[in-house]
């Protein structure tokens, strides 16, 4: 009997990697771009970092002179300086579209306008999580990821020692020939990287489109906090949250701001807003000491004050503070504590997933596992490429034995926390026994048991 749940489990973890290793790769090249975000974002924008020595205009002029440069839009938000010779950076948008505008403070020049979605980071960001696919992409790169983490728990399982030797177990045997030694460096790597994975693996989830989906709508019924979802779970999620960010309220509270050349009474009445108030809330939210970046934002549908919020990556250390436009007062003051509790496990989870929560160790540490990620990939194809048999796809011949009720208590968790690991598995397994198992070819080449 254990020699059949060996077997199957065998098998499940190579069909597993059959469909997941090249997700796999693809997963852990981009993430291991991504987690350098802290050192190539300002290598890639060195330009911008010391544009002036003169003093700063004004900070109202200075996103008057972003508007300017993109016609139609309106402020999302003001970047504080990081340095006074760096160029200020001013997100506008444009109905849906976020757009970053580089000013030099002193000059008012714009030197620079990209789509936010257009920056070397933001397209890996996509390239990881949806292969630039939208919705769809984002949907096989979660069934990948579920898959993934089946992959590595019966990896687990078919790695546990039966005998007492250390070699091949902890570190791998290198006078064995070259098919034991690319044996042991799967399966150790697996081993030391497998706790970092799994973690990587489900931090990741609550960005994708159908468990991310869930999750949001579990988080809106039961939280009574009214503080917005601060992931997203897709781009078009994004888009649509930016939009949101980008429609400015109408009312009494939305005045003009005079700019140059032109006329504010053909103005929409929700761009009607007093961008001068600007001016008296930097000082005030200077004296604040948010973590940088910090993002200082009028009002929209999300808010209706003026608010100036950290976006830094190490997600625990940001706050946000409610402002007065008019007085310049704080009117409130929030930290990551006083999140929902599922916002902050969440929150500590992205944090890690991004090599943010304590660098440069959690950097250390995701490049490990990545690294470690794609040498599973790499000893995986070498030992089946050096072990398969002519004519066959090479995977574990499958028995007629009956699943031990260890193991379809396992399989039907999985199926039940990752819906599309279950999904998956169930049209798998209704495909083999009542289609595969038909054709005496097929059959053969994929290993499986006859019809009963």
């Amino acid at each position: 009997m254990r020699r059949d749940a060996y077997r199957l489990i065998w098998r499940w973890h190579f069909y597993a990697g059959l469909f997941c290793l090249p997700f796999v790769l693809w997963l852990a090249t981009t993430g291991l771009i991504y987690l350098f975000k802290p050192q190539l974002e300002p290598l890639l924008e060195q330009r911008y970092a010391h544009v002036t020595n003169a003093p700063a205009q004004p900070a109202s002029a200075q996103v008057a002179a972003a508007l300017n440069a993109v016609p139609g839009s309106v402020l999302n938000a003001y970047v504080l300086p990081s340095s006074p010779e760096a160029a200020t950076r001013v997100l506008v948008g444009h109905g849906s579209e976020l757009i970053r505008v580089f000013v030099n403070p002193s000059s008012l020049q714009v030197l620079g306008v990209v789509r936010e979605n257009d920056r070397f980071m933001r397209v890996i960001f996509y390239l990881h999580g949806e292969l630039l696919l939208g919705r769809g992409g984002s949907m096989l790169v979660e069934l990948a990821a579920s898959w993934t983490i089946l992959m590595l728990i019966t990896g687990l399982y078919l790695w546990w020692p039966r005998n007492a030797r250390l070699g091949g177990t902890l570190y791998p045997r290198l006078r064995q020939g070259k098919r034991v030694f690319w044996r042991d460096l799967h399966a150790i790597a697996g081993l030391w990287i497998s706790m970092f994975a799994l973690c990587l693996l489900l931090s990741g989830l609550p960005w994708s489109t159908f468990w991310g989906g869930m999750l949001h709508t579990i988080r809106q019924s039961y939280a009574t906090a009214t503080a917005p979802q601060d992931w997203t779970t897709s781009s078009a999620a994004e888009r649509t949250q930016t939009k949101a960010e980008n429609t400015q309220p109408s009312g009494q509270h939305a005045m003009a701001m005079s700019m140059p050349g032109m006329d504010m009474g053909d103005m929409p009445e929700q761009t009607r807003i007093d961008y001068s108030a600007i001016d008296r809330l930097v000082p005030v939210v200077v004296a604040q000491h948010i973590t940088p970046p910090v993002l200082i934002a009028p009002p929209s549908l999300h808010a209706s004050h003026w608010t100036a919020r950290s976006d830094a990556d190490d997600r625990p250390s940001r706050s946000t503070v409610v402002l007065d436009a008019a007085t310049g007062a704080v009117l409130q003051r929030s930290s990551f504590a006083q999140k929902p509790l599922l916002d902050r496990i969440i929150g500590y989870g992205i944090a890690i997933h991004e090599g943010a929560l304590f660098p440069p160790l959690n950097q250390i540490l995701g490049v490990f596992t990545a690294l470690g990620l794609i040498t599973l990939c790499v000893s995986a194809v070498v030992m089946w490429w050096r072990r398969r048999p002519a004519g066959v796809l090479g995977a574990p011949p499958a028995s007629a034995a009956r699943y031990p009720h260890a193991l379809l208590a396992l399989l039907v968790l999985l199926g039940i926390v990752l819906p599309l690991l279950g999904s998956s598995m169930l049209l798998i397994w209704l495909i083999e026994r009542l289609c595969l198992r038909r054709f005496e070819r097929t059959r053969t080449f994929l290993g499986l048991a006859a019809s009963a």
